[in-house]
C-alpha cells in the first residue's frame, strides 16, 4: 500500500512558477514509477509527466515539454514537478500517481495509487 499526498499548488500569474511535491508513505517508494496528471473542469484527466523508479527515464506531455521538470528523491520518498512559464491553460487539479513497475505510463488506468490532488490556478 502506498499513500500519496500532494502539496505546493496555488494561484500564480501567467509566466510564473510553482513546484509541486508528492510525498509517499511506505518503504518501497523506489520500486514505483511515478506520474503527474492533471484534470481541468469538464475535461478528462491527462498525463503531464512521468519518471522511472530510479529517475533515469522521464516522459512529458508535448504541452509541457521545456517548461515542466519531473524529478524524485527516493531517500525522501518524494517526487516533484517544477512548473515554469505557466500558462492559464495549465490551470487544473494536479495529481500524482504510483505505478508498480520500473517505467511510467501515459495512461492513468495503469497506475495503482493516487493522491488527493492539489489545485493550480494560473491567472492571465
Amino acid at each position: 500500500q502506498v499513500q500519496l499526498v500532494e502539496s505546493g499548488g496555488g494561484l500564480v500569474q501567467a509566466g510564473g512558477s510553482l513546484r509541486l511535491s508528492c510525498a509517499a508513505s511506505g518503504r518501497t517508494f523506489s520500486r514505483y514509477a511515478m506520474g503527474w496528471f492533471r484534470q481541468a473542469p469538464g475535461k478528462e484527466r491527462e498525463f503531464v509527466a512521468g519518471i522511472s523508479w530510479r529517475g533515469g527515464t522521464t516522459y512529458y506531455a508535448d504541452s509541457v515539454k521545456g517548461r515542466f521538470t519531473i524529478s524524485r528523491d527516493n531517500a525522501k520518498n518524494t517526487v516533484y514537478l517544477q512548473m515554469n512559464s505557466l500558462k492559464p491553460e495549465d490551470t487544473a487539479v494536479y495529481y500524482c500517481a504510483a505505478r508498480g513497475t520500473a517505467l511510467p505510463s501515459y495512461q492513468p488506468h495503469e497506475y495503482d495509487y493516487w493522491g488527493q490532488g492539489t489545485q493550480v490556478t494560473v491567472s492571465s
